[in-house]
């Protein structure tokens, strides 16, 4: 299932990148405000399912841009196709293809692809996580004031600004430092390969964070909402951290 999954995601950062050349030519509307989707999202997303349906005849689809909602099957595909649309359309290099797989509701494959860098992250639960073909692991950071964290802003709900804003401050006077690349999945990734120490972010959907999370928690990384409970897939609202790190941000967050 992991080599299909990989096979689906080279094919659509293909499409991608044979795309980013064209960018100015290409079709987009706003699904809506400050949230865009292109035609290529939708190549890719049809190439990925394709790929994934013909092995597979049986799975389900869980996918952003075509609608697909078959959640009850015992396996379920969660595609995100073009996670940072918006970069994409800058040409802003740092967007990549996101596939995971559930099991009875349990991320048990994942696959995240940077088309830019030519970097393959992939993980199966229990056999840890890669980039490449090499074992990555999440960072030795200890203290929160030697950490850089990762966040994304709440874009898509702006009426939650204000609680985010307090949650980056608490962090920003404690930690050595914040980036905001924008694209959750691959910020994920990075979490997992130790590039970042943590990340956090609110209002994501289940395709931003399902192969990001098995990443993390296969590179040793512990994942939960902003109480550090288990459902961040329903509320949106995750944080990805070290275990040495994550009760001093889950405290950040909250002021304390």
């Amino acid at each position: 299932m992991l080599t299909t999954a990989v096979k689906a995601a080279r094919k659509a950062g293909g499409i991608i990148t044979r795309a980013s050349f064209d960018v100015d030519k290409l079709n987009v509307r706003a699904k809506r405000q400050n949230d865009f989707v292109s035609e290529v999202d939708h190549a890719a997303e049809e190439a990925i399912i394709s790929i994934l349906r013909h092995a597979y005849p049986s799975h389900g689809f869980l996918a952003e841009e075509s609608g697909e909602k078959d959640v009850k099957a015992e396996y379920v595909w969660v595609i995100d196709p073009l996670d940072g649309t918006t970069n994409f359309l800058h040409g802003f290099p740092q967007y990549c293809v996101s596939i995971g797989l559930l099991h009875k509701g349990k991320p048990q494959q994942a696959v995240v692809y940077d088309p830019n860098r030519n970097e393959l992250f992939t993980a199966s639960k229990g056999s840890g996580a890669f980039v490449n073909d090499r074992r990555i692991r999440v960072s030795r950071t200890d203290k929160l004031q030697d950490a850089l964290l990762g966040t994304g802003f709440p874009f898509k709900e702006l009426e939650n600004v204000e609680e985010y804003l307090r949650g980056m401050r608490n962090l920003m006077k404690v930690c050595s430092g914040i980036r905001r690349p924008g694209a959750a999945a691959l910020d994920l990734a990075w979490v997992a390969a130790g590039r970042t120490d943590g990340f956090w972010e609110m209002g994501l959907s289940p395709w931003d964070m399902c192969a990001g999370v098995l990443l993390v928690r296969e590179a040793g990384g512990l994942v939960g909402d902003f109480q550090g409970e288990d459902r961040f897939m329903e509320s949106g609202r995750i944080v990805a951290t070290n275990a040495k790190l994550f009760s001093a941000v889950l405290q950040g967050l909250r002021g304390r």
